[in-house]
């Protein structure tokens, strides 16, 4: 809760409507503050004199009394607010409301077959925190996990499969078994092209129902999802579908007739296309059927957009995938203005960057998938050291290791704009000290700690810590709110994530200048109260990003 919507109430009294109230940068020239400029034109005055008049007439409001004083400097009115008083509204909740709005997000989507690899790692994290923003934000969130689980390749697994017999039930990592018969496949395939041409009867075969294909194909996929749900449920990443390519074989027909019937498809070197126009500034045609008859992932997508609507009914949804499916993205979201949905303006990319590494810093191979168990693995281990090193005492030390260092990973991935790469450090990941995910984790254990020690009920006398370290923390959590509502306007967490390191740095300046366990109680409990309500949205903050936010580190 912040006091901009009371502002705005007073200002439309005094005939000023939808008054762009704002925060200054600086908290010297008010808490909050309004430009007149807007307001010039309407009122025939120059803003610094609307200014004057609007200050004067605030001061006086009968509904003004959390103000301490209202001031026109040049063509702003500034706003401040009493201390006792932003001290109560950072206390203040102000429960979200279910807003009665769906929204669909398409996030991870692994390849079957495979190990989960880094290069999935991105969209999970950055679509997991979106749906527990949205969530929290009021909307009916619904994530689907859009599976890698059809195509020519699984016409190699399978041919390998059956030449080169696994036993999967007896691998503690069944997956990584299927990974090294498709890699051989590969090998095999560059001494004897004639694989190729097999493969591809086997994946026929698997598309016209074969039952021996398709039990494998099945037996596969299950597999696969267990391994996925393993390594999401360390993640705390949900979905309420798993619906994958597969999924959508009997739902393309239905597209490719609309398309015709609309006029919308065009013949191009064999294939059946959709062109765009000049307007559109989209260069390349997108084909949705090749010269063979086959279908493309964008028929595909196009399938699960119209099931998605009919299903789900969504208000919005968002396609969590990498800045290089661009071109894919604006070609379907092109084609689907095409063939006459007006509710597509709720459609958005949300894309990411790539991670970079620098030499030395992961021990695989060149070429190779790197496996997010061997990312969490060392980051355990790593953690685990500097645990050992700082609190050798600290119970269940290997679970707060893990937990620890899979929540570093996810921080330092969303704390930087999902547009920009990101550089894979481990010195900057499990930095206790820097913008780091411990940093956060451990900026929380110690402000319960501080509660712990000091044994008192936390108890708020606003008039008791009204420094200026305490007004600024008060401001600060004043912006949770705003914050959230930013997230769900731009898609990017990492605005949560910047908020949080700012909060943990306010307070531990707070608590290092102001000691909190003292002699006068009456002020330790005040002071424990402002302890306990930051730790609250730290701990709401972390989770919110898919972080733990632990009592004891």
């Amino acid at each position: 809760m912040d006091f901009t919507q009371e502002l705005k109430d007073i200002l439309a009294s005094l005939g000023i409507k939808d008054a762009p109230v704002e925060i200054p940068p600086n908290p010297a020239l008010g808490d909050y503050a309004m430009p007149c400029f807007a307001l010039a034109k309407e009122q025939k005055k120059a803003p610094p004199i609307i200014a004057q008049d609007l200050a004067a007439q605030v001061t006086t409001h009968p509904d003004a009394g959390f103000l301490a004083k209202a001031v026109a400097t040049g063509p702003y009115v500034n706003f401040f607010i009493k201390p006792a008083a932003l001290i109560k509204a950072a206390f203040r909740e102000t429960p979200r409301k279910e807003l009665g709005k769906t929204v669909v997000i398409d996030y991870s989507s692994p390849n079957i077959a495979k190990p989960f690899g880094i290069g999935h790692l991105r969209s999970t994290v950055i679509g997991g925190a979106l749906k527990r923003i949205y969530a929290y934000a009021g909307w009916k969130t619904v994530g689907i996990n859009h599976l890698g689980d059809w195509g020519t390749q699984f016409g190699k697994l399978i041919y390998a499969y059956k030449h080169w017999p696994v036993d999967l039930s007896q691998r503690e990592d069944p997956i990584k078994g299927l990974l090294e018969i498709y890699v051989k496949f590969h090998a095999e395939a560059e001494k004897d092209p004639s694989l190729e041409e097999a493969a591809r009867a086997e994946f026929k075969k698997l598309e016209e129902g074969d039952a021996e294909n398709t039990r494998l194909w099945q037996e596969f996929r299950d597999l696969s999802l267990a391994e996925f749900n393993r390594i999401y449920e360390k993640m705390n990443v949900t979905f309420e579908s798993t619906a994958g390519e597969a999924f959508y074989n009997d739902k393309m027909g239905v597209v490719v007739d609309e398309l015709m019937a609309k006029g919308l498809l065009e013949k191009d070197d064999g294939a059946m296309v959709v062109k765009f126009d000049e307007n559109e500034g989209i260069s390349a045609p997108a084909i949705i059927l090749k010269s063979d008859g086959a279908t493309t992932y964008i028929t595909r997508d196009l399938a699960a957009i119209l099931y998605r609507k009919k299903t789900y009914e969504f208000d919005r949804t968002l396609y969590e995938i990498g800045t290089e499916q661009n071109l894919h993205m604006r070609q379907l979201f092109a084609v689907i203005k095409k063939m006459g949905y007006s509710w597509w303006d709720c459609g958005f990319h949300v894309n990411h960057g790539l991670y970079r590494f620098e030499e030395g810093k992961m021990s695989t191979r060149k070429g190779q998938v790197i496996f997010i168990d061997e990312v969490f693995a060392q980051a355990k281990e790593r953690t685990l050291a500097t645990i050992q090193e700082k609190n050798p005492d600290l119970t269940d030390k290997e679970n707060v290791a893990e937990r620890v260092a899979i929540g570093a990973i996810i921080f330092n991935d969303l704390k930087n704009d999902r547009i920009l790469d990101i550089l894979f450090d481990w010195d900057e990941i499990l930095d206790f000290e820097g913008e780091s995910g411990p940093y956060l984790m451990y900026t929380h254990a110690r402000l319960r700690s501080i509660m712990r020690k000091s044994g008192q009920a936390p108890l708020l006398d606003p008039t008791m810590i009204v420094d200026d370290e305490a007004l600024a923390v008060a401001r600060h959590l004043l912006l949770f709110e705003h914050v959230i509502d930013q997230v769900v306007e731009t898609n990017k967490p990492h605005t949560l994530a910047r908020w949080l390191l700012d909060m943990a740095s306010l307070i531990n300046s707070y608590y290092q200048k102001h000691r909190v366990i003292q002699e006068d109680k009456m002020l330790e409990q005040a002071r424990l109260a402002l302890i306990e309500r930051v730790a609250d949205r730290l701990k709401l903050g972390l989770e919110l990003l898919g972080l733990w936010a632990p009592s004891e580190m």
